[in-house]
């Protein structure tokens, strides 16, 4: 049975990605993939926008900055907090997506005759990077009786193929296997699904869980209704109401992947990855492609998001967590604000030390008293200044495990981690801690 949740209202119809678009601003003007979108994104203030003529990609349609978290919360009817938990029970509570005829699924309704990826409005956003990158687009692995969702940045090579940035996680692990076996992995490339899918597909897991399942739980529990999918000719299951729906297989060719302009702004290295080859490019009538802008608030979005529940519950293990935001600053990855109730000194620290365990690739972590708004930078700051002492309410390690995307780790990965408790000690008295501002 669903948990009942606070701020949760009556839950909106079933959500495709383009029924996110309603109050989109329209680029009519004809735009180019190559830069011109991010260029127009620059020049309007960075708003969700939906460009309606591609002059790479006519009959297609590309739309970016609109999966940021409070529209998001907005279309749910959920508040920010709420959306956290949200997530966190669809991670314990999975379910099984309704299977739906091919003539009852969108995607499905119209395609390529043959495959040209060219003809999609795959972008070129930064000129740093090394050409025409899918950024937003969600890889369905089926492989040895295993199903996996996940994102990853895939290179435009030529017409049918692709490289991909594979990093040391599940799919990497199948793919080695399958390589080691002499196989491809049959995979289907999902472009604008529903956005619970593009949320499950961000969540990583220890174990191996099958992220279509947590997307049907979350589409249950913020629509009503559960997940529509299809089965596609190469055997692999997709969202129904998705823009596109690529069949392809992952080969065991390797070749040059990026430079890519990654989410904290740097430049990221060229390695040799995993080619992609595709068979069949399935798509709506007039479809939309998601041509998400590394690095902007669509990217944090995705990558923080689903840090939080992690963290939440880590903390949550140790004392009463509130709230978590994953900073701007640290680019929604790296540095997180925690809000808790303190109940016994020494509760902070245990705090900062159980947030680690949430997200083991975080940097740096701040905890808050519950009357700091954790997503105001300022305040934040403030309740360092007030609160806080460095010498007694800091926990420096050193010898961490560090993120792949924080370019100050050493070359083999290692890194150090800052924790700062900035809470007031439990049945102290408060009136000389607070602001009247």
């Amino acid at each position: 049975m669903s948990p009942t949740f606070k701020h949760v209202l009556t839950p909106p119809p079933n959500m495709a990605f383009r029924d996110m678009l309603s109050d989109v601003h329209n680029v009519q003007e004809s735009t180019s993939v190559l830069h011109g979108m991010i260029e127009a994104s620059n020049k309007l203030g960075d708003i969700p926008l939906v460009f309606n003529n591609l002059a790479e990609a006519p009959g297609h349609r590309a739309a970016l900055n609109v999966l940021e978290k409070s529209r998001l919360c907005e279309m749910f009817n959920i508040s920010p907090g709420d959306l956290i938990d949200v997530l966190a029970w669809a991670m314990e509570n999975p379910s099984d997506p309704e299977v739906v005829d091919v003539s009852d699924a969108p995607v499905m309704q119209s395609g390529q005759e043959e495959v040209d990826l060219s003809k999609l409005p795959i972008p070129w956003h930064f000129h740093e990077d090394g050409g025409r990158y899918q950024s937003a687009s969600i890889i369905v692995a089926q492989y040895s009786g295993v199903r996996n969702l996940s994102i990853h940045r895939q290179l435009l090579r030529d017409r049918n193929h692709t490289v991909a940035r594979l990093v040391p996680r599940h799919l990497r692990t199948i793919s080695t296997e399958a390589a080691g076996a002499g196989d491809g992995v049959p995979i289907a490339v999902v472009n604008g699904p529903d956005p619970t899918v593009l949320l499950a597909a961000a969540m990583s897991f220890s174990d191996y869980v099958d992220e279509l399942t947590v997307a049907s739980s979350l589409h249950m529990r913020l629509h009503g209704s559960p997940l529509k999918v299809v089965i596609l000719p190469n055997g692999v299951m997709v969202p129904a109401d998705a823009e596109y729906a690529m069949e392809a297989r992952i080969t065991t060719e390797r070749d040059d992947e990026g430079p890519y302009v990654d989410i904290t702004g740097t430049v990221d290295d060229i390695r040799q990855e995993h080619v992609i080859e595709y068979d069949h490019v399935h798509h709506r009538v007039n479809p939309i492609f998601h041509a998400l802008i590394p690095t902007g608030i669509e990217h944090r979005t995705l990558m923080g998001m689903p840090r939080a529940p992690t963290i939440k519950n880590s903390v949550s293990k140790v004392v009463e967590c509130v709230d978590v935001h994953m900073t701007d600053g640290g680019c929604g990855w790296l540095s997180s604000v925690v809000q808790i109730i303190p109940k016994n000194e020494g509760d902070g620290m245990q705090a900062i030390e159980a947030a680690f365990r949430g997200h083991p690739s975080m940097k740096q972590v701040v905890v808050v008293d519950e009357d700091i708004d954790i997503s105001d930078p300022k305040r934040v700051e403030w309740a360092l200044m007030t609160r806080w002492q460095p010498d007694k309410d800091t926990v420096i390690m050193s010898g961490q495990r560090g993120s792949s995307l924080d370019p100050s780790r050493t070359e083999d990965g290692v890194t150090s981690k800052i924790g700062m408790e900035a809470t007031l000690i439990p049945g102290a008295d408060r009136s000389p801690f607070e602001s009247v501002l």
